[in-house]
């Protein structure tokens, strides 16, 4: 596990995050048992508190299932794992927009742009979309 925090958001939340990209990119698989939060907090360098609060926020999200004494696992819940895809989604769509409004790029020229940086990425690492 390998997350650089920042000095703007709680840890905490950063952990949340941190679980939800990771999901996200199917680094963490439906129903996966995850670290214990002594484990977790000894992995990053955190205190137990701080990774007891991000199990507890996951917990509450649905992200994290856990079951009287067992580890703590990964929602198996499709409905939560499109939810936590669309929300990454969406708040990079939410920043790039922001940040393409404020020099007045208009909408065609940003899709075109877009589309073809896209396709570009996607040669470059070999993914096709035929």
């Amino acid at each position: 596990m390998n997350v650089k925090f920042n000095n703007r958001d709680p840890v905490y939340v950063q952990v949340v995050r941190y679980f939800k990209e990771q999901i996200a990119k199917g680094f963490f698989e439906p129903g996966q048992e995850i670290p214990s939060r002594r484990e977790l907090a000894h992995r990053l360098k955190i205190n137990p508190n701080t990774a007891q609060r991000a199990y507890k926020e996951m917990e509450e999200q649905g992200l994290i299932f856990t079951e009287g004494n067992l580890p703590s696992r990964i929602t198996k819940d499709e409905g939560v794992l499109k939810k936590v895809r669309k929300e990454l989604i969406m708040e990079a769509v939410e920043t790039f927009v922001h940040s393409v409004r404020t020099i007045n790029v208009p909408l065609e020229e940003v899709l075109y742009i877009v589309k073809e940086y896209y396709e570009k990425a996607d040669y470059v690492r070999g993914n096709t979309h035929d």
